[in-house]
């Protein structure tokens, strides 16, 4: 600790030591003009009235909470049942630190136990780690791993176009410096057919969402037999609502399943923190990165809970480890766990069917308006693509201002050849009343 001078005589004896006679002399560098300055503050408030003027302030957010919400593309307003945030904001979850010394953290290891166990359920898959920071972080690290898994032998990983692009974005930046070469959404309009094609002997990994960024759904069996006769992996990015109506990408062939499990429980939260789950076939679990938490007997047959092959960490064996994360978002993985236990398998199943069903009867509506086309070509589940007879950002902006309604992601934004085109989503949380609101609104905008 630094030495603190109590008395005068100490303060004295440090000014001389440091070469100046006052405390005053400190401050000759900064003009005399900025050395005082006038604070003009309010006369002071109540904690009361505070709170009032706070409100107040918070009243003028554009809140998902407040307006009617189809803003969608990654981030999604779904309901969060009230037990998610009392069992996060308990003392024991919400202050925990890394779980490091099992015998005292047995509560916070079965709860990532529990997470991961309901994930790969969900995915299809035989297991899943502790997380990632979110979707974007998720997608990267499987890139790495399915470098990894190939022993470096195969450098090239095949990104569909209809990923969001901002977890491309993200892969990229991952991969600088590690001769990786990342190919297929250098043109945007590639089908599965197209990516396919682009498979050879150096191909490590192809990677497709599915519902795609523009909410479409296909079969990606052929496609997951392909990639494995051409000895490819295949990653799949999704919805884990989805996965409450839909086979899960497990039973369709896919060898690691990654996402955002924001809509698990999580909340808009502003954009974060959100949670990466990533789960992968047994073969390939020692190149997965990420914690894991796995289940065992103690030394008098007791069930316990510790983290298991922390050897792949970087925390542990730097210079081999599989990845350099070595952190999970355990909170929002507990917030997912206690989600998926709250809702149940029929209650996740409803909440994807009041997804899907909301969201075509909003695109039927939408579709019969002069001017507007819904993307038909292929099933959607709760996102759709519009083509609109405006600029979307002159549309949103009239919904917002005159109907208090948050419109679409303007997908000219990062995919030129769409403009004018709106994704438009619709969760459980969006009302008939809401519906026909954005309907009314969007044809009277119609030129």
């Amino acid at each position: 600790m630094g030495f603190i001078p109590h008395t005068d005589a100490d303060r004295r004896a440090m000014l001389e030591k440091i070469g100046v006679d006052s405390i005053k002399d400190l401050f000759d560098d900064i003009p005399s003009e900025k050395q005082y300055v006038e604070f003009r503050l309010p006369d002071p408030l109540s904690e009361m009235e505070v709170a009032w003027e706070l409100n107040e302030l918070a009243s003028a957010n554009a809140a998902a909470n407040r307006l009617a919400c189809f803003l969608g593309a990654g981030a999604y307003n779904h309901y969060v049942p009230s037990v998610v945030d009392y069992v996060l904001q308990r003392g024991e979850f919400y202050t925990a630190y890394t779980p490091y010394q099992p015998e005292i953290s047995q509560g916070t290891l079965q709860a990532i136990f529990e997470y991961q166990s309901l994930i790969c359920a969900l995915t299809g898959m035989d297991v899943a780690n502790a997380s990632h920071y979110d979707g974007a972080t998720s997608l990267a690290e499987a890139v790495i791993m399915a470098v990894n898994v190939q022993r470096g032998k195969r450098r090239s990983v095949i990104l569909s176009p209809a990923i969001h692009p901002e977890y491309r974005q993200v892969v990229r930046t991952y991969v600088q410096g590690m001769d990786v070469n990342l190919l297929g959404d250098d043109d945007l309009s590639r089908d599965l057919t197209a990516l396919q094609d682009l498979i050879d002997e150096d191909t490590a990994m192809l990677a497709v969402q599915n519902p795609s960024f523009f909410g479409q759904v296909e079969d990606l069996t052929t496609l997951a037999e392909s990639c494995h006769a051409r000895g490819t992996l295949l990653t799949v990015v999704t919805d884990p609502i989805s996965l409450g109506m839909f086979t899960p990408p497990g039973e369709m062939g896919a060898d690691i399943v990654v996402g955002e499990g924001q809509s698990l429980g999580g909340g808009l939260n502003f954009g974060g923190p959100y949670l990466g789950f990533f789960a992968t076939r047994d073969m390939y679990v020692r190149r997965m990165a990420g914690r894991l938490a796995g289940e065992t007997t103690d030394a008098t047959g007791r069930r316990g809970y510790v983290l298991t092959l922390a050897t792949r960490e970087q925390h542990i064996r730097r210079e081999k480890a599989t990845s350099n994360i070595c952190t999970n978002q355990g909170l929002m993985a507990l917030a997912a766990a206690v989600y998926l236990s709250a809702v149940g398998q029929c209650g996740l199943r409803k909440i994807a069917s009041l997804c899907y069903h909301k969201a075509h009867y909003a695109a039927s509506q939408i579709d019969a308006l002069d001017g507007y086309s819904v993307w038909q070509n292929k099933p959607f589940f709760k996102e759709f693509v519009v083509e609109c007879p405006l600029p979307v950002e002159e549309i949103n902006r009239y919904l917002l201002n005159e109907w208090d309604i948050i419109g679409g992601y303007d997908l000219g934004r990062t995919y030129a050849h769409l403009a004018n085109h709106v994704l438009i989503a619709v969760t459980e949380t969006n009302t008939r009343e809401e519906i026909d609101d954005l309907t009314a609104a969007l044809e009277e905008i119609a030129p």
